[in-house]
């Protein structure tokens, strides 16, 4: 944490509060009362901060305002966090690709005002805080949600809904009875967690690929959370099962020095080998999402264990190189 973000921090902290004492200030921001000290110091002197210290209360606190004098205290122009700003531009921009008709149609306009309102409060315009900092989805389809309104509905009042699902791999299309469990934003597309009544288990579906929907009058199955992160988020990706395995991944030292700091998954194991390469292991229940992430590092990225991974991914590199030969 940077110095200014600490003056914001007590700021907020002491704003919130009647008062603080040093030891808390301490605690919350993670340094030394030296450091504290210099902080405290800096926002009297040169921010005219009206901060006191408080002995009959031990504590740190601001001076109402009528009992300040001289010159106003004004935190300078404010700046974010690299998360921070990532968060809020990314927020609007998926709000401004909202069909306005939907179900937050007419909480949009709002939150964008006040959006806009929060990035302006930089150092600069919020005009110039959009034309200077860019986010970029590369490789995000163009779809329309028709049925993420009865979806979402659904969802929220606990019902069951009858749908019929288009999937894209094997080109079938059927008609289920689900109770929907939750939904899921990954990777730029929405995901329907749910029981499936047909399949007598859980499933995950696109909404995208959904091509009719309807509530029914039918209490949705409740399963709980423990249980949809056993079966839908312990293996990689978005692929869901319970046999789970996991994958032993070396990358070349050229590579290694982006992958360590990737999170391919919460519970993934890593570690800089003696020559400079990177070894990462991930668990997974299904190979498919695995091995297109695992292709994409071409010849940097080499499978360890297990044998069966290893053998699907050398199947796959040949089959390409093989159109190649053509």
């Amino acid at each position: 944490m940077s110095g200014m973000e600490r003056i914001y921090q007590i700021d907020q902290i002491l704003g919130a509060r009647h008062s603080v004492t040093r030891s808390e200030l301490q605690e919350r921001l993670g340094v030394s009362w030296a450091t504290l000290k210099r902080d405290i110091a800096y926002m009297r002197d040169r921010l005219n901060a009206p901060l006191v210290f408080d002995r009959s209360l031990g504590a740190y606190r601001f001076e109402k305002t009528e009992q300040r004098v001289g010159q106003q205290y004004e935190l300078p122009g404010l700046w974010f966090t690299a998360e921070e700003i990532h968060a809020l531009l990314t927020m609007q921009h998926l709000l401004s690709n909202l069909d306005t008709g939907g179900l937050l149609g007419p909480q949009i306009k709002p939150l964008l005002a006040r959006l806009s309102g929060l990035l302006g409060t930089a150092d600069n315009p919020v005009e110039e805080v959009r034309r200077r900092i860019r986010i970029q989805t590369v490789g995000a389809r163009e779809f329309h949600l028709e049925h993420f309104q009865a979806v979402g509905s659904a969802l929220l009042r606990r019902k069951r809904l009858v749908i019929r699902y288009h999937a894209r791999g094997t080109d079938e299309v059927t008609e289920r009875e689900v109770s929907p469990q939750r939904l899921n934003y990954y990777r730029d597309n929405w995901y329907l967690d749910v029981w499936c009544h047909l399949r007598d288990g859980l499933r995950a579906f696109l909404v995208d690929a959904i091509e009719y929907a309807e509530i029914l009058d039918k209490r949705a199955r409740d399963v709980a959370d423990k249980r949809l992160d056993e079966m839908l988020g312990s293996g990689y990706g978005i692929f869901s099962g319970d046999q789970v395995s996991w994958a032993v991944l070396r990358f070349t030292p050229e590579r290694a020095r982006w992958v360590a700091s990737e999170r391919w998954h919460p519970k993934q194991e890593g570690k800089l080998l003696d020559d400079g390469s990177y070894e990462l292991r991930v668990p997974y229940a299904d190979d498919r999402e695995l091995i297109m992430d695992i292709m994409k590092y071409g010849s940097d990225c080499m499978v360890i264990e297990p044998e069966a991974l290893k053998a699907r991914v050398a199947t796959e590199l040949a089959s390409g190189l093989a159109r190649y030969r053509r």
